[in-house]
């Protein structure tokens, strides 16, 4: 098992790079041999990765043409050396942070969904509920953390809460959106039918708000990612946040920007997941045409 966790941490970086020129390829042969239409939906699979990869070129040609600094500004090819040279360190860290963030992001949903819930039941908790968590939402969470810190000590709890705390209340407030904004001729139609309010929540309210609910995932998931540094940053001995701050005391800036990558990528990659779940689950909901070219 050690074994195995080793070749992973080393060897991350070459397989997230054989693993993006393969989709690549994958999604060339698939256009060559399709229609039009399917051609323009592979297309658009694409652009991200090309978008992305422009991205960076403009970037790695303007830091070589007026020759900037590593330490202002690191070129990408300069973010890459620092990628593959400390492949261990971040691989690890990047470890622990997802983990960390999933904790918090999980307790996040749970959180989220029964108090919008309760919120998008009950005019009277949404209006006497709504102007608190809407306060504790504007504290700014790294001024928590030293509290946290002082309740539970150096570790991984303060990053868990910490994520937790930043990312429940959009999770809240679109479940109680969903339930709060039923169309009043379907709750008259189905309580001339006898349907109870709990009937009336679990039939129409719920599945109406899953849109309003996956649209607030993927601001949560990332958001998650932003607590959880937070906290590691202050109050943790690993994590990317921790990785950062120590490579911002040595004035390491190509190592500062490879674990901003790093955990760029992994956003990416919960966001992608997230998105992936909401089109199996709530495809029906996507009728626009602006959602569908």
């Amino acid at each position: 098992m050690d074994a195995l966790g080793e070749f992973l941490l080393t060897s991350w970086p070459a397989a997230l790079a054989i693993g993006v020129v393969g989709y690549i390829a994958w999604l060339l042969y698939k256009v060559i041999g399709a229609s039009a239409l399917d051609r323009t939906k592979l297309s658009l699979q694409l652009a991200p990765l090309f978008c992305t990869i422009g991205t960076f070129l403009v970037w790695e040609l303007l830091c070589k043409a007026f020759a900037v600094s590593t330490f202002v500004l690191p070129a990408p090819s300069d973010i890459g050396l620092a990628i593959w040279q400390f492949r261990r360190q971040i691989g690890f860290h990047s470890f622990h942070t997802a983990w960390m963030t999933l904790a918090g992001f999980g307790l996040a949903v749970a959180f989220g969904i029964a108090l919008g819930l309760l919120l998008g039941a009950s005019r009277f908790f949404y209006a006497g509920f709504y102007p608190l968590l809407v306060g504790f939402n504007s504290i700014p969470k790294v001024a928590v953390v030293p509290i946290l810190v002082i309740w539970f000590g150096v570790g991984w709890l303060p990053a868990v809460l910490t994520a937790f705390m930043i990312s429940f209340f959009p999770i809240v407030v679109n479940v109680a959106t969903g339930l709060a904004t039923i169309e009043p001729e379907t709750e008259d139609v189905l309580k001339a039918l006898g349907a109870s309010k709990l009937q009336i929540m679990t039939k129409v309210g719920i599945p109406r708000s899953m849109p309003y609910f996956f649209g607030s995932l993927k601001v949560a998931i990332t958001l998650a990612y932003v607590g959880s540094v937070i906290a590691e940053y202050n109050a943790s001995r690993y994590g990317i946040g921790n990785l950062m701050a120590r490579a911002s005391a040595d004035f390491n800036v190509p190592l500062l920007f490879a674990a901003l990558i790093a955990l760029a990528i992994l956003g990416v990659a919960m966001y992608m997941a997230t998105v992936w779940l909401e089109n199996r689950m709530t495809g029906w909901a996507q009728r626009s045409s602006f959602a569908a070219t």
